[in-house]
């Protein structure tokens, strides 16, 4: 290999660590070729992919990727799996692939995730967890149980307010007779006006008979003089 082949592989072993969600090493003496197949396309299925490299190459690409721990694990035969899908996953993949084979094979060295280095344990830890598939179903139904409980809590507060506005209806605070009380309103608001001149009446119908009391009275004055006259008029 010619110092631009080797460039070559660099630049794209770089690009493969940085576009990964996380690179898992492993010791892949005594693999056959077979095997490493088979292996390849099990973790196709992860989004993920087995490059055997040079350890001076993956070197330099994990510099040039920012991956310095990566360096740490390039000793001795080295694969490494970049996974662009499911961590989870391909972890599995390399844990079932390797109790197959007895646990003899793909032992892990370590790895790198999210900008962090990987231990051994914990990429077996990885696989255990479940796959992306069952965890976004987990998500998505803690999700929708809080929202079930909302719309129920809304179904039950709407029919609610339902029967409110049913039962203030059968009282005929609402429907049909809601003009009623605007009808009452409107002479309540007259009434003042109505009182208004009968106040003012009340007044001048008392002072018309105060005129006519005292004629009334001064009639009969002259007339117990006319009949004393009269009778002295027989008696003479």
């Amino acid at each position: 290999m010619n110092r631009d082949q080797k460039a070559a592989v660099i630049d794209e072993v770089a690009v493969q660590i940085s576009e990964s969600e996380a690179v898992y090493a492993v010791d892949y003496r005594g693999i056959s070729v077979p095997q490493a197949a088979e292996l390849r396309t099990k973790l196709r299925d992860a989004d993920a992919s087995f490059r055997v490299v040079k350890n001076t190459l993956g070197e330099r690409a994990a510099d040039k990727a920012g991956a310095e721990a990566l360096k740490e694990l390039l000793d001795g035969p080295t694969a490494m799996t970049f996974v662009r899908g499911d961590a989870a996953a391909a972890a599995k993949a390399l844990r079932d692939f390797r109790r197959s084979t007895g646990g003899t094979l793909l032992e892990f060295k370590g790895g790198w995730m999210n900008g962090s280095p990987l231990t051994s344990e914990e990429i077996d830890s990885i696989a255990q967890l479940p796959a992306r598939e069952v965890l976004e179903a987990r998500l998505v139904g803690m999700v929708a149980a809080p929202l079930t409980g909302v719309v129920t809590a809304l179904n039950n507060l709407i029919a609610g307010f339902a029967r409110q506005l049913q039962q203030i209806a059968d009282q005929g605070l609402v429907g049909g007779s809601a003009p009623a009380p605007a009808a009452e309103a409107a002479p309540a608001e007259e009434a003042p006006a109505e009182e208004a001149p009968a106040e003012e009446a009340a007044p001048a119908a008392e002072a018309t008979p105060e005129p006519e009391a005292p004629a009334a009275e001064a009639t009969p004055e002259p007339e117990a003089p006319a009949e004393d006259t009269s009778t002295e008029t027989e008696e003479n």
